[in-house]
């Protein structure tokens, strides 16, 4: 099985398989028509295509009669940022995130640093399945690329939302592995600004991935391993693009990716009560966190794109996924790692608790996640099936995204993965026992 997904959220897949120069110069090529023409940023994270899907996508938009700037190695937020600064009519990262080496992808970005929405993704697709691109002329194709480095501009609209002077007086020790990613070359200096101690692995974004760039409890054993030996207050970890974080405690506990928004829903609305948009596959956690202060919780489908739509349509004070994506509006509506690097320090240095104690006060769920890889022709018949059976059972539905249902135990989502060739099973119960029932029903019936 050799996928190629493309989707709302860009186009990705293995290098060498399905995701060739070809397909990178022709979706360049596609969204520079979609934009007709104009000024577009493009970054990259660390993967070894990268400087060859670079080539492609520049070759792409230059020919379609687009300026392009080039910020190299950074993280995606740091791009989307940037558009408003260098005044682009949109950007193009090239990253696959949390995905291991062998894949890449492209990510667009529109003139407000936000991702396509579905409508505006939809539009690009058509224009990339006709194939009828804007093709400059030789007189018309930019004759230089200009380069910017993003990383100094971001830091300086984080040192704006923060409170810095609160943070840098509790001369915290913080650990952090970036993966050998885009965020070596951000997230130390700013943990530096804020007057940390930083206790940094994995930071040389000439090496390659030491795990697998999604920072989730078993791939970050070694940043435990530092936390403990080094005393530190706390650990983070960093997926290849700067949008995900994993959190680590000073007693070296690693925490579930999904713990990552709780802790930083609790922190924001101690500060400031307000509307918290996530998505429906996100623990329950975050309601009952929610009540404690009289906050709303909106529930959207999966993706980055509409927890930044319903952020911006709702005023929201806090949106994130139980990826590990949190996005602080104050910022910008997008997954930037460092601002939540940022937010949690903060709630860390007014509270004056050690992290392990925000965990403890955290309403603690069981949940579980299942993958079920199937080839793409495939993966709508099965969740179809998977619809039929609930629907014989006599079971009501929430068809948000792909499809979600309330047990006596607790709940189930089940839906194609955005990113992979695969249907996602979460659940999520009180108990452990209460989770893998849950699982093991969802499965039974996914297998019929």
């Amino acid at each position: 099985m050799k996928p190629l997904k493309i989707g709302i959220t860009g186009v990705r897949g293995i290098v060498g398989e399905t995701f060739t120069p070809e397909v990178a110069v022709d979706f360049s090529q596609a969204f520079g028509t979609y934009l007709n023409g104009g000024r577009v940023l493009i970054c990259r994270d660390t993967r070894p295509s990268g400087p060859m899907v670079r080539a492609a996508v520049i070759a792409g938009l230059l020919a379609a009669g687009c300026e392009v700037i080039d910020l190299d190695v950074s993280p995606t937020p740091s791009l989307q940022l940037a558009i408003t600064w260098l005044k682009a009519d949109g950007g193009i990262a090239i990253t696959a995130g949390h995905n291991p080496s062998q894949w890449n992808a492209l990510k667009f970005v529109r003139s407000d640093g936000l991702y396509l929405n579905p409508t505006q993704a939809e539009e690009l697709l058509d224009i990339f399945h006709q194939g009828e691109f804007a093709k400059a002329t030789w007189d018309r194709i930019e004759p230089a690329i200009q380069r910017q480095d993003p990383i100094e501009h971001h830091i300086e609209l984080l040192k704006s939302v923060f409170d810095i002077e609160a943070i840098r007086r509790r001369r915290l020790k913080v650990a952090v592995d970036c993966c050998n990613g885009a965020c070596s070359r951000l997230i130390p200096l700013w943990l530096k600004e804020l007057g940390c101690e930083v206790l940094a692995i994995n930071d040389n974004p000439n090496a390659p991935f030491p795990h697998v760039p999604e920072p989730k409890p078993e791939t970050m054993a070694q940043l435990s391993a530092v936390v403990k030996a080094g005393h530190a207050d706390i650990g983070f970890a960093h997926d290849a693009d700067g949008e995900r974080l994993g959190i680590v405690t000073e007693l070296g506990e690693r925490l579930s990716e999904e713990l990552t928004l709780a802790i930083a829903t609790r922190i924001r609305l101690e500060q400031n009560a307000g509307t918290v948009v996530t998505n429906v596959s996100t623990t329950g956690a975050i309601e009952r966190i929610g009540a404690i202060y009289g906050s709303d919780v909106v529930r959207t489908p999966v993706g980055q794109t509409y927890i930044s739509e319903g952020l911006t349509e709702l005023r929201g004070v806090l949106g994130g996924e139980g990826s590990g994506g949190v996005s602080v509006p104050e910022v910008h509506a997008t997954h930037d790692s460092a601002a939540a690097v940022g937010l949690v320090l903060e709630g860390v240095a007014r509270n004056g608790k050690p992290i392990s104690k925000f965990v403890e006060d955290l309403p603690r769920l069981t949940m579980l996640k299942y993958n079920l890889p199937i080839e793409p022709n495939r993966l709508y018949s099965v969740l179809q099936n998977f619809r039929l059976a609930l629907e014989r059972e006599q079971l009501s539905c929430d068809l948000t995204d792909g499809i979600r249902v309330v047990l006596s135990m607790g709940w189930v989502h089940v839906r194609a993965s955005n990113t992979e060739s695969m249907i996602r099973v979460i659940v999520e119960a009180e108990e452990t026992s209460s989770a893998q029932n849950l699982l093991d029903w969802t499965r039974d019936r996914l297998n019929k």
